[in-house]
């Protein structure tokens, strides 16, 4: 039975309007969790389930909607995870940059930072060459300037004529190519920071996860006329010429997406992570992209608590895809259940205070509880299925992954009008053309219609007349 058919693009309207093209690989269960560092075999506990997928070319608007359902990347590889079945759950997380208020300790780090770059003579000399008057200096010292603060030691910002700074300090959004620079630090940060074997690290992995993005690149113009660039960007730190720091972000048309931040060593007495932050966190608010996705958030891993030092923060429901405050609440319910969902916990505090009272197996399971440690990024800590000979498949339309449409009401969506590329043809098709369309059932786990319904249950079927599902083999191989 076919419901009414979401709007989408006809093969004629494809060529003129931008498509997002995706390759389904499935539903599985990673093999070792990169979190709490556990493997799954013989133990059903410990498990990952996510949904994957391959993207060579993704549209910043239509990514930032996969974000905003629990959607990440690493390199050209997407992935949902399932917070129910999962051993470390994985939240989405959202800060708006306008009401960001450091804290003492972050304020603290960013002006010794800046004293370490400009140095005692450079403060001593300004000072007198350019005087503040009172009403600037108490201004200054009463109302924190996150913009201001952040530039304040970079060169381009500084008075002229001398005196000159200590270091000579630099800040520029680049491409996100590969260059030998960047892997320098990637290789020190890894295998210093995190500890990681030399033999785990290499160019090709660095290459892949951190440089190789489907991210289309462009710009689009605020009310406020300012240009906010969009895709996949390196933000550079450099001192004295040479590169110290690369953050890697993900410009989306609201949002500032984290995707990594590495350093090089020499410079971790300086608090870089916390720089890192609140440049990113600056650059939201100064270029009108307003939210800073910092993101997943694993409550069970020690390591992930600096996340939500920045505040306020936002998190996403998995259950109804709407952001609550991360307050003391919130926190105090992933200290208590594994798996949270705040619409959930009300609809069970209203039945019990409607004497409704028993609670269902799957309520009662939120009561579980779980720990954990793990790195401080996601980036690398992803396992794409179809790399992994001993993992566990499964399909997603009868799993228990919140927030996603049912195989009954798949069954009510009519996706014959969803265009695909193929080897075989050198134009769009539309599903219904394939052959197999009318004979097949969706739910027929492993066959094509399964695959593509489990694809557009995972996006959300409103999001259909935006993607193009690409079954050419050059696209959808992972670099």
């Amino acid at each position: 039975m076919a419901g009414t058919r979401p709007y989408l693009q006809t093969p004629d309207d494809a060529a003129a309007a931008p498509l997002s093209y995706i390759y389904p690989i499935g539903y599985s269960n990673s093999s070792e969790c990169g979190y709490c560092r556990a493997s799954s075999n013989g133990q059903p506990d410990k498990q990952r389930w996510s949904y994957y997928a391959v993207s060579r070319s993704l549209e910043p608007a239509f990514y930032q909607k996969l974000v905003d359902r629990f959607w990440r990347r690493s390199g050209t590889l997407l992935y949902r995870p399932n917070q129910k079945n999962s051993c470390c759950p994985h939240y989405t997380l959202r800060l708006d940059s306008a009401e960001y208020k450091p804290t003492k300790d972050q304020r603290q780090a960013l002006n010794r930072f800046n004293r370490h770059i400009l140095g005692d003579t450079y403060a001593r000399d300004a000072a007198r060459l350019y005087p503040r008057s009172r009403e600037q200096a108490r201004k200054e010292k009463n109302d924190f300037d996150l913009v201001s603060k952040v530039h304040e030691s970079e060169a381009k910002y500084l008075k002229g004529p001398p005196p000159a700074p200590s270091h000579e300090f630099s800040v520029t959004l680049e491409p996100d190519a590969f260059t030998d620079e960047k892997y320098k630090v990637f290789e020190n940060y890894q295998r210093i920071v995190h500890r990681e074997p030399p033999l785990k690290i290499s160019r090709v992995g660095f290459r892949r996860f951190l440089c190789d993005s489907p991210l289309t690149r462009g710009a689009i113009v605020g009310a406020d006329g300012t240009e906010r660039k969009l895709g996949s960007y390196h933000q550079c730190y450099r001192i004295d010429g040479e590169l110290v720091a690369v953050g890697v972000l993900d410009l989306l048309p609201n949002a500032v997406s984290a995707v990594y931040f590495m350093y090089h060593e020499s410079i971790h007495f300086l608090n870089p992570g916390k720089l890192g932050a609140m440049r990113e966190i600056a650059l939201a608010r100064e270029a009108g992209y307003r939210w800073w996705y910092p993101g997943y958030y694993v409550h069970t891993c020690a390591k992930m608590r600096y996340k939500i030092d920045y505040r306020p923060q936002y998190v996403l429901d998995p259950e109804t895809l709407q952001w609550d405050p991360l307050d003391e609440e919130m926190l105090a319910l992933y200290d208590k259940h594994h798996y949270v969902s705040l619409s959930r916990e009300r609809r069970r505090q209203q039945q019990l205070m409607n004497g409704d009272g028993v609670l269902d197996d799957e309520e009662a399971n939120n009561n579980d509880e779980d720990g954990g440690t793990q790195q401080e990024n996601d980036a690398l800590n992803v396992k794409p299925s179809e790399d992994e000979d001993d993992e566990e498949e499964g399909f997603l339309l009868t799993s228990d992954m919140p927030g996603i449409p049912s195989l009954a009401e798949m069954e009510e969506v009519d996706m014959g009008g969803l265009l695909l590329k193929s080897d075989q043809h050198d134009r769009f098709i539309e599903a219904s053309e394939l052959v197999i369309w009318d004979s097949e059932e969706i739910s027929q786990h492993g066959r094509l219609k399964s695959r593509i319904a489990e694809l557009v249950a995972a996006i959300g079927p409103d999001l259909m007349g935006e993607i193009c599902i690409d079954f050419r083999k050059k696209a959808n191989r992972l670099s």
